[in-house]
């Protein structure tokens, strides 16, 4: 079982991350009073509770490896954002203690390159119908929640964004690979496009690419 305590004391700040090829580095001030930290990794959207975690979960870090290594060194693995929180720790009869500071200045958030969403259309043929069917394919990289994205309908012209005209939600998340989803019925005139619901948050992790 892990030992902590909590401090005000900001001796662990100004956390910062750069892309380096496959890896994320991660810098930091560090007090000289401090002779180790623990590192704890964790999705970006998920909330940090200390009694939840263990030691298994939290990487020891000492000030040599630090200088050695000229900061801490993370490969990245898989596409998404993550969470890095640098607790300083003290010592007590030789054992780490790690304590958990005030506010945000220990924690930096990383994000790994963007998933690519690349999608397309199939329509049908109706000589003598003003309608016809269309298929929207999808193929993904990563699994896909069904909100992230919207696909809007508009007649006689691609639309512009997802509120330049009309939007209809996704019934189903979307699976890593080709996502065909159930056709649709749309007129001859009628455009489709699709968009991120929230282009500001979801254009962070995701590449929405069309074919």
């Amino acid at each position: 079982m892990i030992k902590w305590e909590e401090t005000t004391e900001l001796s662990i700040k100004d956390v910062v991350c750069q892309q380096q090829g496959n890896e994320c580095v991660i810098n930091w001030y560090w007090a000289e009073e401090v002779p180790c930290v623990y590192v704890y990794r964790s999705g970006y959207d998920e909330p940090f509770d200390v009694t939840q975690i263990n030691e298994t979960q939290l990487k020891l870090y000492t000030r040599e490896e630090y200088k050695a290594h000229k900061g801490l060194r993370e490969k990245n693995e898989g596409i998404g954002r993550y969470t890095y929180r640098i607790f300083p720790c003290r010592l007590e009869t030789g054992k780490p203690i790690m304590l958990i500071p005030d506010g945000e200045s220990h924690i930096v958030h990383v994000r790994t390159g963007k998933a690519k969403i690349l999608y397309s259309f199939k329509r049908g043929r109706n000589w003598f119908s003003p309608y016809q069917s269309l298929q929207i394919r999808i193929f993904s990289e990563i699994p896909i929640p069904k909100d992230v994205l919207c696909y809007v309908k508009k007649e006689g012209s691609i639309p512009t964004n997802k509120d330049d005209g009309t939007q209809y939600a996704f019934i189903r998340d979307l699976q890593p690979g080709v996502n065909l989803l159930p056709e649709i019925e749309v007129r001859k005139k009628d455009e489709i496009r699709l968009f991120f619901t929230d282009g500001k948050k979801y254009g962070e992790l995701y590449e929405l690419i069309p074919e």
